[in-house]
């Protein structure tokens, strides 16, 4: 029988004993935290090496119109090599417009690039370093397919001209979907959103998934917001670059309507399909009946439907992807009937139209785009728009201003911007006096009269303070 002397003393051993367990236990957990802490950043590390020797740091100097003006600019972006032979992806809104760029590479070498292709629809460039070196290293392209909400992420680029930079954050949606509030917001896609860092600079850097595997190309961030920035994914910007690389260009198909989720017309859970909210009167799909509130249900026998506005890319992805002059069978439901409808397509103009400087008139004109004709409401696509016009100089002081679409010269309608500007020259060299214009501004029609030898009045003097 044990004594109460050892009874007292067993109890201490017992809880020493305890003690030395649970002190060995945290130990172990402490251990464990900083070998996972470790490995975390031992994978990122891993992942940002096997893209950073393929980081491109991207120096364009682009061509811009601005107040009647045709200007150069010098800006920075980033992109990210994609073969061996040295095609970069970047961005459109880095590259496109460009008359020079210059690459400098994660090793500091130095190469201009020449622009393969660009498309504004989703803001995908494609380079070509110029050189015939075989030897660059590349990124692996992963499936956007396969991204997940929580997944780590990293944005590599050039934030503010800071070259070779590293951020990381997970990814936040991905299939965030950011609405029609410009033209510059891509239609065929929608965006993985991101809380790694993606500033001014980072514009076409890679989007890179903890395996070194690119997922998305940067492209933007929200106004105001600490962190939120957005990506195409890689697998929309590989069928764009594919087509670039093979052609120069991306072609798709349009029929002249403008698409809107099923709720905008109906709260019924059971309606399928996608509303017709517009539709282009010189359209094809104007000539072959189509109306507003029409829901379209099928295509060539394919059902298609976009309850939200988040399926609203995909259905315009499928329009856009069929061949150009195709014939194609729509089933659409109107009223309580459904009938179908044979349109043909045709083939999307871009985005923005392209423009040109009349310097000795003093104002820039651009083609007219389907955007344009439709909001002027124009009877056709003849005519050139004025995208801006200089104070004081000849064009202003006849009377043109920006946002006016030049209908006809001196009585000859005006067939497109080439056209325009040929015209225009001959009188410049004839030193023609008077030329008659036809304008339309708004709702009304009217005439201006350009005189070339009136002298130019100087602009008004402006007192004020230092900048």
């Amino acid at each position: 029988m044990r004594t109460a002397i050892e009874a007292r003393y067993l109890t201490r051993r017992t809880v020493l004993k305890r003690l030395a367990t649970t002190f060995a236990a945290c130990a172990l957990i402490a251990a464990g935290c900083a070998t996972t802490g470790t490995s975390t950043d031992r994978a990122v590390i891993q992942a940002k090496n096997k893209v950073a020797p393929a980081l491109v740091h991207i120096r364009p100097v682009k061509e811009v119109f601005n107040e009647g003006k045709r200007e150069e600019v010098s800006v920075i972006g980033s992109g990210f090599i994609i073969s061996e032979d040295g095609y970069i992806v970047t961005n459109e809104h880095v590259a496109g417009e460009s008359t020079l760029v210059r690459c400098v590479l994660y090793n500091k070498e130095e190469f201009d690039a020449e622009v393969v292709g660009a498309d504004k629809y989703t803001d995908v460039a494609v380079l070509k370093l110029k050189t015939d070196r075989t030897n660059f290293p590349k990124v692996k392209l992963a499936s956007s397919q396969n991204i997940e909400s929580g997944q780590t992420v990293l944005a590599l680029g050039s934030p503010q001209g800071l070259s070779r930079s590293v951020s990381m954050g997970i990814i936040s949606v991905t299939d965030r979907y950011l609405g029609d509030r410009d033209e510059s917001i891509a239609p065929y896609n929608n965006w993985i959103q991101t809380d790694a860092a993606i500033n001014p600079g980072n514009s076409g850097g890679p989007l890179v998934n903890i395996r070194g595997e690119v997922v998305g190309v940067n492209a933007r961030r929200l106004g105001g917001a600490d962190n939120v920035g957005f990506a195409i994914p890689i697998d929309t910007a590989k069928q764009v670059v594919d087509q670039i690389i093979k052609t120069g260009r991306v072609t798709r198909s349009t029929i002249g309507v403008s698409f809107q989720e099923t709720t905008s017309k109906t709260d019924d859970p059971k309606q399928l399909g996608v509303v017709i909210g517009d539709v282009d009167p010189l359209s094809t799909g104007a000539e072959a009946g189509l109306v507003p509130g029409d829901v379209l249900v099928a295509v060539d026998g394919t059902p298609i439907n976009a309850r939200f506005e988040e399926d609203l890319p995909e259905v315009r992805k499928r329009i856009a992807d069929l061949p150009v002059d195709k014939e194609v069978t729509l089933r659409v439901q109107r009223g309580s009937e459904e009938k179908d409808l044979v349109v043909k397509t045709q083939a999307l103009s871009d985005m923005r139209g392209k423009q040109q400087e009349i310097p000795q008139w003093g104002f820039t004109v651009s083609e007219l785009t389907p955007n344009i004709v439709r909001r002027a409401q124009l009877a056709s696509n003849k005519g050139v728009l004025v995208s801006g016009a200089q104070v004081g100089a000849v064009a202003s002081n006849a009377g043109l201003r920006q946002g006016d679409v030049i209908l006809k010269l001196d009585g000859a309608e005006v067939e497109n911007l080439e056209a325009f500007t040929a015209i225009v020259n001959q009188r410049i060299e004839a030193k023609t006096k008077l030329v008659l214009m036809q304008v339309k501004r708004g709702a009304l029609t009217r005439y201006v009269i350009v005189k070339q030898n009136e002298p130019v009045a100087a602009p008004a003097a402006v007192n004020g303070g230092n900048e």
